[in-house]
């Protein structure tokens, strides 16, 4: 083997360890395997959403969408920078809160108890578990591809080994493998990010040679504006690029989860700091390799390996395996965050709530885990046969996911007049919109991003019908005296947990 590959390895091995390491928690019921215990702080926390909502595609579709638009591509790094932020912001406290005195587990059974209706979750589990199938299999398609440039093991393979990995922690630790699996994912994608982009400025002769060369081949690259320049330019594209990537978080089930895992409220506010610094850093690394690959690598075939090619370019073998765990720790840190989703939606939002009521917590988790089996041999099996481009899959399962849900999360936590009949036509008005947006081709013929068209057609969908039914469907009074107990600053009170689950009941914080 060679050195990149003997890096891989050892990566993967310690992957693994985390599983094992955390199998103990994982094993301790429902509570422990969905969310690690409510025991997460603000570094794993932070490191965990932003690992997990970044993906292979900041390494395969940042670079591919640099190295064919050149600067207009920082429209999406402007959402994705503000992103993290703006989610904890807005959602951490008050979801991990709130979450806590209704007796919620999962992202998608906090929608049902703050909208008490079992039709908020019979739509909402299959659109969020439909949305992350494609999801996953775009991060299954982006570690295959990775595996096979590195190791040069034939694509299925590759593939095979990836999802294995992935699935094998997943499978064992739960939640608490994802979280710090994600963390030192992180950490390792921010190091081999930046020494790819330090190497690839190197190789250009600095920052202003490779802006100069790069204005050489198309001045427009330089802009803001794509390569055609300004007077092609779709507005309603550019505010949907920056909507996927910033509120667009909001309406993720499998970052949001990461509120509910916090071992406190007040860690929102440490986490949020955490977050933006790794974004600053990261982010906009991936883009400007890929506008500079335009210089090192003119004739590439497939824009998706910019980052790729650039980094077995430009690096030493030695550090190209660094590098190279770092873009299989992007994409594993994604996948495994939807794979758990994945079987915390089958097992608790779809079997338990409506086919087997009185379902164990064990049984609950071996639900879960089988769920993500099958899932998984679902995503090779389509991936390896006929994968789409990865950027596309991400773009179009994380712009579904954002319009369905975005405003009915939001609205949880901060709206009191946000009710069941406004919850369930938004998210139907979401998904609906948004599909039907890019199915029929509308964003070439209006300019407008399927995002933007989503969130406002739900965003209207829930305030409009929410006015108009406060009479025949209120609010339920012990949801606005939970709501306004978020409000506060401050510990929850022993006696708003009474009557749930004794594990969540356990979970008092004592102090905020």
């Amino acid at each position: 083997m060679n050195i990149e590959t003997w890096f891989l390895v050892i990566y993967f091995i310690a992957m693994a360890g985390i599983g094992v390491w955390t199998l103990k928690i994982g094993s301790k019921g429902s509570e422990g395997y969905l969310l690690g215990g409510r025991s997460l702080g603000a570094a794993v926390t932070a490191l965990r959403l932003q690992s997990s909502s970044m993906s292979g595609y900041m390494f395969l579709g940042a670079g591919s969408l640099a190295y064919t638009k050149g600067y207009f591509s920082l429209w999406y790094a402007m959402g994705d920078i503000g992103g993290g932020v703006l989610n904890l912001s807005i959602l951490g406290r008050r979801m991990r809160k709130l979450s806590q005195i209704l007796g919620s587990l999962t992202s998608i059974e906090y929608l049902e108890h703050r909208y008490p209706s079992k039709w908020i979750r019979a739509i909402a589990a299959p659109v969020a578990l439909f949305c992350i199938f494609f999801y996953v299999m775009s991060q299954f398609i982006a570690g295959g591809r990775g595996l096979e440039m590195v190791t040069g093991i034939p694509y299925a393979w590759a593939l095979l080994i990836a999802v294995g990995v992935i699935v094998f922690y997943t499978f064992l630790g739960g939640y608490l493998a994802v979280a710090y699996t994600d963390f030192v994912q992180a950490i390792i994608m921010l190091i081999g990010m930046l020494w790819i982009l330090i190497g690839c400025l190197q190789a250009v002769g600095g920052w202003t040679a490779g802006n100069e060369a790069v204005g050489q081949i198309n001045p427009n690259l330089l802009t803001m504006w794509g390569p055609d320049g300004i007077e092609s330019v779709q507005w309603g594209v550019i505010v949907g690029a920056v909507l996927v990537f910033s509120i667009g978080y909001m309406g993720w089930p499998h970052v949001n989860v990461s509120h509910m895992a916090m071992k406190r409220p007040s860690v929102a506010r440490r986490a949020s700091l955490y977050a933006t610094g790794f974004n600053l850093l990261f982010i906009p690394a991936p883009y400007i390799v890929g506008i500079m690959a335009l210089i090192l690598l003119p004739t590439l075939d497939n824009p998706e390996l910019a980052v790729f090619e650039v980094a077995d370019a430009v690096l030493p073998n030695f550090a190209v395996g660094i590098v190279m765990a770092g873009i299989m720790a992007a994409i594993m840190s994604t996948a495994d965050a939807l794979l758990l989703q994945s079987g915390t939606i089958a097992s608790q939002d779809l079997f338990q709530r409506f086919f087997k009521k009185n379902m164990s917590d064990q049984q609950s988790v071996w639900v879960s885990r089988f769920t993500i089996l099958v899932l998984a041999m679902i995503g090779y099996f389509v991936a390896v046969n006929d994968p789409p481009a990865v950027a596309e899959v991400v773009i179009f399962s994380t712009t579904v996911l954002g319009a369905a849900f975005v405003p009915v999360y939001i609205a949880a936590a901060w709206w009191k007049k946000a009710n069941v009949p406004g919850a369930i036509t938004s998210m139907i008005a979401g998904t609906v919109s948004s599909v039907v947006w890019q199915l029929t081709g509308l964003v070439d013929v209006t300019g407008i991003d399927p995002m933007g068209i989503g969130i406002v057609c739900s965003t209207l969908a829930l305030i409009l019908v929410s006015l108009a039914t406060q009479r025949s469907h209120p609010v339920p009074a012990h949801v606005l005296e939970a709501m306004k107990e978020t409000d506060k600053i401050g510990a929850i009170p022993a006696h708003m947990l009474t009557g749930q689950n004794d594990s969540l009941a356990g979970q008092v914080p004592k102090d905020i």
